[in-house]
Order: C-alpha cells, then structure tokens, then sequence
C-alpha cells in the first residue's frame, strides 16, 4: 500500500507522492474502484451497480467481445486511456465538489458514462475490416455519440440524459468551440468543460505517455493527419501542442483542471496538482531526450516496454 503524506511518522517530513503512486492505472479494477469511492464522496446514493455495468460492457467493446464490433486496435486510444479520463473526470468532479459546485446524483453518474464512451468511436464494427480505428481519428467524437446514442436506446436512458452526454463528449474535440454548444444549465456546461479537460490530463499526465506518443503517429499517419513529417517530427511538436493544451485548458475550458488540486488535498493529503506535475515532468523529460539524444530517442522511453512492443510489430 503507497504512503498517503497524512499518513506519516509524527515528526517526519512527507514525502510529496508523484499522481502514479495513487493508483495502479494498468489495472481497470483498481481505477474501477477508486472511482466509486470518489463518486461515493461526491454522492453517497449514486447507482454504483449502474455504473460497473457500463464499465463492463465498454470494457467488453474494446477487449472485443462487445456484439458485432472489433477489438480496440488503437494502441493509443486504447482501454488505458479510457479509463485514466474517467479517474480523471471523477477528480475534477470531486474536487469541485469540495470547492462548493453542487451535482446531483444523476449528473455524477452521467460524468462517468461520458467519461467511458468518449473514445468508443474508435472502435470498429465487424463490418469495417479496412486498416485501423485510427483512420476514423478525425470523426471518432461524432462516431462515439453515435455508440453512445444507440446503447442509451438499448438501455431505456432517456432523450435529456443522452443530449446531455451527447454535450459533453463535444467538448472533447480538440477544435470545438465550446461556447458555440448550447448546454441547458451552468452545471451541464461545467461537466462537459470537466470532461474536455479530464480527456486532456488523462492522457498526458500518464506515465506512459511519451512511449505512446508512438502508437499515436501511427493513428495520425492511417488518419492523414497533416502536419507531422515522421514520428520524430510529432514528438519535437508535443512541446508545442502541449503549450496549446495549456491555453485550451484555461480559456476554452475554463480553467476546470483547477479542481485537480482541491481533490487531491481532500482526497490524499496533498496539497498540489498531481495532474499539473506529472504533465511538466513529462515534456521535461521529453526535451531532454530529444535536445540530448536526437533521433536516438526511442532507446530512452522504455516505460512499460511499449516502444519495444512497437517495434516488433513493425518487423
């Protein structure tokens, strides 16, 4: 079990814990289940029982045993990045909760689902047998509603319930202009704001981040996403992009990964933004390998073997 810093010796200085040591994001259950206990926080009555069901079956549709799809075979966007939106998204909810924003059950409960449908849209149906999901790259947030509108029906949800997640996954395209979305209340727009946002620190605060930048030029490439010379192209650029996520996150969004570090002060102790911290080490750690290596990066990022995987995939 990791040491929370209010769980130190009396006496002895806290060591401040990196947001990797929270919990182990390589394993659903254990995201799984620091989700409920946040959401439990955040809305003691929440439909836990609900929630897990929905987990299962997207988990389902990218292991490939959902009917009449494809297994995931986006290694970018993949189950992983999924589930480290929805501990994401949690977070940002809870910590606005203690910061004194009011959500309702419901809306907590749909925060999930959003959280675990945005990305479905990379996931092909049986009949799409052509390259990758990657080449729906540039229409997988119209693709995800769709999922999403068709697994409300099978399941009774109702028309507001779905418009409402229908919103939210929106604010998850990187050149939407979220204040064009016509969302019905003030705390709707902040759920969609906390999802755009979550969708971000998800994927660039994990720990294996910078090995899987790898993966996502291989998406971009099957998509034609212009821009980009080669793989060593895209990473010189993530410094960029990530200064344009900065700016995404204050203005478009609002500033919501703000509530970061209201939940992890409450949650665990800490005051910091883990998020924050591990993003900034991340492109850190990114400028060193390229300024000092150049394009030798690959032996450097060696988290999770993923850049070794890559390899022996493209023999």
């Amino acid at each position: 079990m990791n040491r929370k810093a209010k769980d130190v010796v009396p006496g002895e200085k806290a060591a401040s814990p990196k947001l990797a040591d929270l919990v182990t994001m390589e394993d659903p259950g254990a995201v799984l289940g620091e989700t409920l206990i946040v959401a439990r926080l955040i809305s003691p009555e929440i439909d836990t029982a609900f929630v897990r069901h929905v987990f299962g079956d997207v988990r389902s549709l990218f292991e490939g045993v959902y009917p009449h799809y494809r297994r995931c075979n986006t290694d970018f966007h993949d189950f992983q990045h999924t589930t480290d939106c929805l501990l994401a998204m949690v977070r940002l909810m809870h910590g606005a909760y203690v910061s004194g924003v009011d959500l309702s059950e419901k809306e907590v409960r749909l925060g999930l689902v959003t959280a675990l449908m945005h990305d479905t849209g990379y996931i092909q149906k049986e009949t799409e047998t052509t390259g990758t999901g990657g080449s729906y790259t540039k229409v997988h947030v119209q693709r995800s509603i769709e999922f999403m509108e068709s697994y409300f029906n099978l399941h009774g949800l109702s028309d507001a319930d779905f418009h409402l997640c229908r919103r939210c996954i929106k604010c998850t395209g990187l050149d939407v202009h979220i204040h064009e979305i016509r969302f019905v209340s003030r705390t709707q727009e902040l759920l969609g704001k906390m999802l755009g946002t979550a969708d971000l620190l998800g994927q660039i605060a994990s720990r294996t981040y910078l090995e899987k930048l790898v993966y996502l030029h291989k998406e971009f490439s099957e998509a034609k996403i212009p821009g980009f010379q080669d793989e060593y192209d895209l990473l010189v650029k993530t410094a960029n992009f990530y200064d344009i996520t900065k700016k995404r996150l204050k203005n478009e969004l609002s500033g919501m990964n703000h509530y970061a570090r209201a939940h992890f002060a409450s949650r665990h102790g800490v005051d910091a933004d883990l998020y924050s911290e591990a993003m900034e080490n991340n492109i850190r750690y990114l400028d060193h390998v390229l300024s000092t290596y150049g394009d030798d990066y690959r032996k450097h990022l060696r988290r999770g073997g993923l850049v070794e995987v890559a390899d022996k995939a493209s023999r």
